[in-house]
């Protein structure tokens, strides 16, 4: 059964500006678990909101904030309506300054706002919350429940980018601190998270006793769950559905 959804833009002061999100909520003005919802790199566009409602409809309070505010409002780049990178590859490159803008550290100050955000809202149950997450999103996810483990009960990714690279502040050294369950989800037809990193990223968790599942989705591009790009597989969405909806469902 799903619920009626409200959907409403809100602006959410940051120690940084203001930051420009998509919230949604039963149309029941009841509170809710909460749910933060992080952007793929495209950005906060109808697509997104979509899911957003779909996710509310289960009776969750989901907000969608514009990560990369600092560079812009939403949109921070004019898109076409479906978008194939393949094809205009000057889209990734037009995208590039604005994701630049979000360090890890301006991120978790953001993810921390968001939080007490979600917190303070009459329409929360003002517990820990969970999180889902998209290609860059993904690592923002992972990042957010290192950072606030106290917070964050449930954290999914899917077709995550760079999520155990060697890089020194990689998301997957985070693992010691994450209290929270999570899932992922991997596309293997996705150069941003090759076989190595997947594994990197399991053992780093595993040695840390984190409760968690990943799954590979066999014939999955980088970018699946976009009904607006060529990347989109219907099938796999589904599944990350499933996935995504059991997660919260036992933790929130």
């Amino acid at each position: 059964m799903t619920a009626a959804v409200h959907g409403s833009s809100v602006d959410i002061p940051t120690q940084d500006g203001t930051a420009d999100a998509y919230l949604a909520h039963p149309d029941d003005s009841a509170p809710h678990p909460a749910v933060l919802f992080y952007m793929d790199a495209f950005g906060l566009r109808p697509h997104l909101k979509k899911m957003a409602d779909r996710l509310a409809s289960a009776s969750y309070t989901v907000l969608v904030p514009n990560v990369v505010y600092r560079y812009g409002r939403a949109p921070v780049v004019e898109l076409p309506e479906f978008i194939n990178p393949a094809e205009r590859p000057e889209i990734i490159q037009s995208i590039r300054p604005a994701m630049e803008t979000l360090t890890p550290e301006a991120a978790m100050r953001d993810a921390g706002t968001y939080l007490d955000w979600l917190a303070a809202s009459p329409l929360t149950t003002g517990g820990p919350v969970g999180i889902t997450g998209y290609c860059m999103g993904a690592g923002l996810a992972l990042r957010t429940a290192g950072s606030y483990p106290d917070r964050v009960a449930a954290a999914a990714g899917f077709h995550g980018a760079y999520l155990a690279s060697d890089a020194p502040d990689s998301p997957h050294l985070l693992a010691g601190r994450i209290t929270a369950e999570l899932y992922f989800g991997h596309a293997d037809q996705d150069a941003t998270l090759p076989p190595e990193q997947i594994d990197r990223l399991d053992k780093a968790l595993t040695a840390a006793g984190v409760r968690h599942r990943a799954e590979v989705y066999t014939g999955a591009h980088h970018g699946f769950t976009q009904a607006d790009t060529a990347m989109y597989s219907a099938e796999a969405t589904e599944r990350h559905w499933t996935a995504l909806l059991e997660l919260l469902g036992r933790n929130l």
